[in-house]
């Protein structure tokens, strides 16, 4: 627990909790320095590790940060845990990714994948949903596949790291994440899936 503590000490509290619930390093090497406020209409928020159920995040969210109005930000929510965290075979299966945003003007952004909220089999614990905002270093060509809210295809397998270097993004800038297990909900969201 030292160890920790001297570690933890340069670091923000974001930074610490993607730290103390295994975001660093399973989705990211280095956690974000600022908080990304991400407030759901069902009056739901985001705090840090939180447990929310799939019924409060079903609808996409309001995210902030303290953005440079004049720089170009890109968004994404994974899940590491998919299907379970013991068996994370289809880490990470993306939930949104919105890219070229002015500020932190999300809707004026370019949305690559449409936003799914929580789904987690049954029987799967709690899985970890991450919010990570990167500053882009310019207006950006994405060349991935547009995915709608009607089908899980090209979700999972997804690497958030790997789409930040591919596309020169550095390290996360802002973040937050929630966790969540099955609920009620789940077999609707899968059937809006087609899954």
């Amino acid at each position: 627990m030292v160890h920790f503590r001297v570690f933890a000490r340069g670091m923000s509290k974001i930074a610490q909790s993607f730290v103390q619930h295994g975001v660093v390093p399973d989705v990211v090497s280095v956690g974000p320095a600022a908080l990304a406020q991400v407030k759901y209409p069902s009056g739901f928020e985001v705090q840090e590790g939180n447990e929310l159920t799939p019924t409060q995040v079903k609808d996409v969210p309001t995210v902030a940060w303290h953005a440079d109005p004049n720089s170009f930000y890109t968004l994404a929510m994974t899940d590491p845990d998919a299907p379970s965290r013991t068996d994370p075979k289809f880490r990470e299966w993306h939930h949104w990714l919105v890219g070229n945003i002015p500020g932190n003007n999300v809707p004026a952004g370019e949305t690559l994948s449409a936003y799914v909220g929580s789904g987690p089999p049954p029987n799967t614990g709690l899985h970890r949903y991450v919010f990570l905002v990167y500053k882009q270093p310019g207006k950006l060509n994405f060349d991935e596949p547009r995915l709608t809210n009607t089908s899980d295809k090209n979700r999972g397998q997804f690497s958030i790291a790997k789409f930040a270097a591919k596309y020169g993004l550095g390290n996360p800038v802002a973040g937050n994440l929630y966790q969540a297990q099955y609920d009620d909900y789940v077999p609707l969201l899968y059937k809006q899936l087609g899954a």
